[in-house]
């Protein structure tokens, strides 16, 4: 059997190498999105800090283009492709006891013309600006007070404001939350790898180091705590290299001990309630959540 067209019960038209590249690009800009947004709506959309807008959308762009390039290349290819693979279909057809021209001309006819080929292959990144309408306390009350608002209106602006401000909350305790829970899981994942390897890596060590910098970048809700605790953790655990901790018996218990320290105490941040942090995002700045009937 050719593992190239089939393998486990799934049928290419091609061999799967031929669109590797294509695949590895794909999984490359959903890691990068993964690594740099929070879920949104039930994981339709992403939520992206504004600090990382300028860094993500400039490293997404770059693989846009390399996409589209490898799109090309595999589009002036594709007649000889198609070719090559129907022989191998012939040749494979052969060994599976089906009719060889019945099998081969239902996989011919399954071929994407040349012309449809160009809609199978997109790269496409929609962002949207989502602002929480900002509108002066004062503001508020004068038109609260105009004589020519009904009642209905009145009430219908209060009841959307409160809305809002609850689901933005709802989101920012979310978020807090989940970079929470992520901070144990990195403790939990260091600590498995100690203990498969029987010794500390400079390569686990750098994993809490990158985590603390994204985590710093990611932290628009201003989550003091867990910040706190990533920085104690920086400066009692990182101040040692792995060369230093594997020669160091004592070190390396210390170090086991403080991740799993860090692990617990991330996880019962992260089943505490989130509202302080999510109130005082919104009376930051610019964020302070108003709305005018």
């Amino acid at each position: 059997m050719n593992d190239r067209l089939i393998s486990l019960g799934h049928k290419r038209l091609v061999p799967k190498e031929s669109l590797k590249r294509l695949a590895v690009l794909e999984s490359r800009a959903h890691a990068m999105v993964k690594e740099s947004t929070f879920p949104f709506l039930g994981g339709v959309a992403h939520y992206l800090p504004n600090e990382k807008l300028d860094e993500v959308t400039r490293r997404l762009h770059s693989l846009q283009a390399e996409f589209e390039t490898e799109t090309r290349d595999f589009m002036a290819g594709y007649a000889k492709l198609r070719a090559s693979a129907l022989e191998e279909w012939r040749e494979a057809a052969q060994r599976l006891g089906a009719d060889p021209r019945k099998l081969v001309a239902a996989v011919e006819q399954a071929f994407p013309s040349s012309e449809r080929m160009p809609r199978s292959f997109s790269f496409e990144v929609q962002l949207f600006s989502i602002a929480v309408p900002d509108v002066p306390q004062a503001q508020l009350i004068e038109f609260g007070t105009r004589q020519e608002l009904l009642q209905v209106r009145r009430e219908a602006a209060q009841q959307a404001r409160r809305e809002i401000e609850e689901s933005c909350e709802r989101f920012v305790g979310e978020c807090v939350s989940e970079m929470r829970r992520q901070t144990a899981q990195l403790c939990s994942e260091m600590l498995t790898t100690i203990d498969g390897t029987g010794s500390v890596h400079q390569k686990t060590l750098n994993r809490l180091v990158h985590f603390i910098e994204r985590f710093k970048a990611l932290n628009f809700s201003g989550d003091r705590q867990m910040v706190q605790e990533l920085e104690k953790a920086r400066a009692e655990l990182l101040s040692r290299s792995a060369e230093e901790y594997r020669s160091d018996g004592k070190a390396e218990v210390s170090l086991v001990q403080g991740l799993e320290r860090l692990r617990t105490k991330a996880r019962e941040l992260a089943a505490q309630d989130t509202s302080d942090v999510a109130a005082t995002f919104g009376r930051m700045g610019q964020r302070r959540f108003a709305l005018a009937s």
